[in-house]
């Protein structure tokens, strides 16, 4: 019999997981799975348990909760070396990299969708030492995803993050950092900067789905400058909701990897969780590194 681990968050989104674990326990039993469940109890251990997974222990681990959970899952399987085909049941509150790749945000079709879906590659991204799924973000709008209160996200939902990064933009405080990388090297003081393999960040900057391919091996690099005057804020502003990312003071590129110095001290959010920046970081694509089900 085929072995399955799902692990899963209780707390993300709105709990929903609870009243649907059996059911879902269910569905991939009747697909002829041998069932392990495991929920997590605290921030940080999906990736404890996922990184004491070994090779061919298990024919898929599902992972039902946010993206932070999935991206814990992920770094857990990458420290441990362990390449696994990943299942991924969004029930988070925003669940962006989800919504990129069509996958249902109904549980019990998300689980059918595992069982009778197709397998792709994805790309992954390093951070020093650590790994994000999606994005790599700094600024303005990227704190919301983790200053955001889990009860305010249960009840707002993804207006939460909207209004979180609405608040962030009195505080906005720009920060001089010097990127480089084989394409170009850019220096100067930004507001927002986001290294990402996602067709949004923070439900709030979205790119065209003609720029974005989560399996090509490279980022998409978004950086805005301080405008020098507040007058050209504006502008700037409706260029990400229309996205329009060529105007002034817009930086927006591809690279496969890329070097950020100047940031010590600087909070990042990797997949919406908070990460401290150092004086100098490598930011690489790993590519195709995880296999993904997708309907």
């Amino acid at each position: 019999m085929k072995k399955l681990l799902l692990i899963v968050n209780p707390c993300s989104g709105r709990a929903k997981m609870r009243g649907e674990l059996l059911r879902v326990t269910e569905i991939f039993s009747n697909a002829d799975f041998e069932v392990t469940v495991y929920p997590t109890k605290a921030r940080g251990d999906a990736t404890k348990r996922a990184s004491l997974i070994s090779e061919n222990e298990y024919d898929i681990i599902v992972v039902c909760g946010g993206d932070g959970t999935l991206n814990e899952v992920i770094t857990g399987l990458m420290q441990a070396g362990v390449n696994c085909r990943l299942g991924y049941i969004p029930s988070g509150t925003l669940n962006e990299w989800s919504s990129g790749l069509n996958i249902s945000r109904s549980i019990p079709q998300a689980a059918r969708d595992i069982i009778n879906g197709k397998e792709i590659t994805l790309d992954i991204g390093k951070f020093g030492s650590k790994y994000f799924s999606y994005t790599a973000s700094f600024g303005a709008f990227t704190s919301a995803s983790y200053s955001a209160p889990q009860e305010v996200k249960n009840v707002l939902g993804q207006a939460a993050y909207f209004f979180e990064g609405i608040k962030s933009l009195n505080n906005i405080k720009p920060v001089h950092l010097k990127f480089i990388c084989d394409e170009k090297e850019v220096e100067g003081d930004f507001l927002f900067g986001a290294v990402s393999n996602s067709m949004s960040v923070g439900g709030i900057v979205k790119f065209d789905e003609s720029a974005v391919k989560l399996n090509d091996g490279e980022f998409e690099v978004l950086l805005i400058r301080k405008p020098d005057n507040i007058l050209k804020l504006q502008p700037l502003v409706e260029g990400i909701i229309h996205q329009e990312l060529d105007r002034e003071g817009m930086e927006f590129f591809h690279t496969k990897e890329i070097t950020v110095i100047g940031g010590e001290g600087l909070s990042w959010t990797l997949d919406g969780e908070f990460a401290e920046g150092s004086q100098t970081v490598k930011i690489q694509n790993i590519h195709n590194a995880i296999n993904l089900i997708v309907p």
